[in-house]
């Protein structure tokens, strides 16, 4: 084993062992008085039951395929060792991703109702304690990452027959996604129509039968589903740029650049986390991004010593850097279509005056113009990459395409704080939802306000980084496709073929169709949660008055087994979709399937994330007092474009992203089989 290969396995267990040793740290913090911890523990014990009954359903799903793959790989290689490899891959990838979000969602259960005692202490307290939650999370996700890649490759020493390992993170990313997601939403759409616009009552008030169910939400969600997510994210990345550089015969140097870049930001990561403080002007999103622009300023330093001293090819060096301005500008954009200290999102305020129809109008019309800024950054960053490699445009060139796959692997490579910054929004939501069902004083909810207030942004801004990476990494996906297809001489962009355009049809419209299944799990979860918090108030009496306790678990319950239910459908379709399309139709519809989702895929979720950010804060900004403040007209309708923003940018738009890379693997893996079957 090659030094390089030992940096990279030392970089993964030293992120490992610092987000053991800092969740060990914030365990031995102080949970505060009894009531807090009674609330803590009924979002803890609702957040597990999910969990338990969610994976049990994966598994069932997820060993039929193990199956499945091991026949077809079977028959179409005609080697059972190499099928055994490639299921075995699908297992572990498949656990891989389930352990970041158990991980992702144990850490934030446990600092969340720390960081809410913490705040008595002040806002630098209890922002250092949610940030350092959110780092266990980071950190843990890209080691875990980095580790399985390492580990297989080093057993291998053949990205083709690893493929199984991304299949098997990206479906449980998917499953994920898309359960904690309808969950997340469900309840929180119920939560806050029934709550705030029927009855009146503020936010996380505790006589809301559906809070706990909202705050469980979070945590399966937006940490559950966001860590393996962005797991699945890090592994294609990666394993994408080694598999071109195989296919196209270059050589190890070039294959395991992507286990480098992850490994040395690692390390970059670790340096930047001590950076994460809040300065003198007390702003907390100035903060976070100070432990952004550390990391990548040391991460372009290593990528320049691996490209000079290693590999000796400056080209990866300046695509990198390539990947880290796409990174940069992908932050900038998001942030600034969601965030209310820019016109977009006060603009939606301001319209809330005139109602809600014109709430959402508003932040569908910045949503559409948002996806547009992204396209041309991606579309830069695409020909930068591109040229640098192959110095020319006249043709398509696999060594092109390559440096396209290393700059997104560049992109993903500040994923470890990126994650930290995300997995910090939901545990300052937890920590405010505590404080006011706990009746902490005034002086607890100013701290907490404003922490949760930017985990809004951070979490708008997770996820239009996540969909950017999501693109370029597809695109390598992609073109790993399009190399093993022609092999056996098939030109999958003939423009003249029907069956070509036929498939960019059906893979242009297959995220509208997916996601219109999220879409309506959400508004099935939350019309239950409407009904039942209804029936609690008008059948328990006192409940209005503060007198009697609600049902909490009831609505646990109901938003579980809808999400439950309805996670399967969307799930069932990302997997058949490509094998119907390959099978029947064969592999030219089949690679304009790929692009075609990928092209709509990006965009819709763009628009989804980015309006639902931004009706998001725009509901805060009134809530800060103005346009009337809460309980005006204003607020009520900034609630409802909420409402709306919430299934898109929490459900809905994050889904497109696993959704993508589900179908992109899915097809490389069974591309010989389909193949082999329309030649005989």
């Amino acid at each position: 084993m090659t030094f390089a290969l030992y940096f990279v396995l030392i970089a993964a267990m030293v992120g490992l062992i610092y987000a053991f040793l800092q969740a060990y740290f914030i365990l031995r913090e102080d949970e505060g008085t009894e009531e807090m911890k009674s609330i803590s523990g009924a979002i803890k014990e609702g957040s597990w039951a999910f969990m338990r009954r969610q994976y049990t359903t994966i598994s069932i799903v997820a060993i039929i395929l193990f199956i499945v793959i091991l026949i077809v790989d079977d028959i179409a290689q005609k080697s059972l060792t190499d099928a055994i490899y490639v299921a075995l891959g699908f297992a572990v990838g498949a656990f891989g991703s389930a352990i970041s979000g158990i991980i992702g969602m144990f850490i934030s259960i446990n600092a969340n109702v720390r960081t809410a005692n913490k705040a008595k202490q002040g806002l630098n307290k209890a922002f250092s304690l949610a940030f350092r939650g959110g780092s266990v999370t980071g950190l843990t996700v890209v080691s875990v990452a980095l580790f399985g890649l390492f580990i297989f490759y080093i057993w291998l020493r053949n990205p083709e027959e690893m493929v199984g390992f991304v299949f098997g993170a990206s479906l449980i990313s998917l499953f994920a996604r898309v359960g904690g997601g309808i969950y997340t939403k469900g309840a929180d759409v119920g939560a806050d129509l029934v709550g705030k616009v029927r009855y009146g009552i503020p936010e996380d008030d505790p006589r809301n039968p559906a809070v706990i169910a909202d705050n469980v939400g979070d945590n399966v969600g937006d940490c559950a589903g966001m860590g393996a997510d962005l797991y699945e994210t890090y592994v294609v990345t990666a394993l994408s740029s080694m598999l071109l550089a195989f296919t196209i015969g270059l050589s190890s140097k070039y294959i395991i650049s992507p286990l480098l870049i992850g490994g040395i930001a690692i390390l970059s990561t670790l340096i930047a986390i001590p950076f994460v403080r809040i300065g003198k002007n007390k702003s907390i999103m100035g903060a976070l991004y100070k432990g952004v622009f550390v990391t990548v300023i040391i991460s372009a330093i290593g990528f320049f010593l691996i490209s000079y001293y290693y590999i000796n090819d400056l080209r990866v060096f300046y695509v990198s850097l390539v990947g880290l301005l796409i990174m940069l500008f992908m932050v900038f954009i998001t942030d600034y279509y969601t965030s209310y200290k820019f016109n977009p999102t006060k603009k939606i305020s301001e319209a809330s005056k005139s109602g809600a129809g014109i709430t959402i109008i508003t932040g569908m019309g910045y949503g559409l113009e948002a996806s547009f800024m992204p396209v041309i950054v991606i579309s830069a960053g695409i020909l930068i990459s591109y040229y640098i490699f192959a110095r020319t445009f006249l043709t398509i060139l696999p060594i092109g395409i390559y440096g396209i796959s290393v700059a997104a692997a560049a992109m993903l490579s500040v994923a470890g704080m990126i994650i930290s910054i995300d997995s910090y929004g939901p545990i300052t939501d937890n920590a405010g939802g505590i404080a006011e069902m706990a009746g902490l004083p005034d002086d607890v909810r100013s701290v907490t306000d404003p922490l949760d207030a930017v985990g809004n942004t951070t979490k708008a801004v997770t996820k239009g980084y996540a969909i950017g990476s999501a693109a370029l990494a597809s695109l390598s996906l992609f073109a790993a496709f399009y190399q093993i297809a022609s092999q056996y001489s098939y030109n999958l962009f003939d423009i003249n073929n029907p069956l070509v355009v036929v498939g960019l049809l059906i893979g242009a419209t297959l995220p509208f169709f997916f996601t219109s299944f999220l879409m309506k799990a959400v508004g099935k979860a939350a019309y239950a949660i409407v009904q039942e918090v209804v029936r609690q108030f008008d059948s328990i009496k006192g409940l209005m008055e503060g007198k009697a306790k609600p049902e909490y678990d009831k609505c646990v319950d109901i938003v579980t087994k809808t999400a439950l239910r309805e996670l399967l459908i969307p799930g069932i379709i990302a997997v058949l979709t490509p094998l119907l399309v390959g099978f029947i139709l064969g592999p030219y519809a089949l690679g304009g399937l790929l692009l075609g989702v990928i092209l709509s895929g990006f965009a819709l979720a763009i628009l989804m994330t980015i309006s639902g950010g931004a009706w998001d804060n725009a509901k805060k900004y009134i809530e800060l007092g103005n346009f009337g403040g809460k309980g005006s007209d204003a607020h009520k309708a900034a609630v409802v474009g909420d409402t709306v923003g919430d299934a898109l940018k929490d459900t809905a738009g994050p889904a497109i992203n696993p959704l993508v890379k589900v179908v992109n693997t899915i097809s490389i893996l069974f591309i010989t089989a389909i193949i082999l079957f329309h030649l005989l």
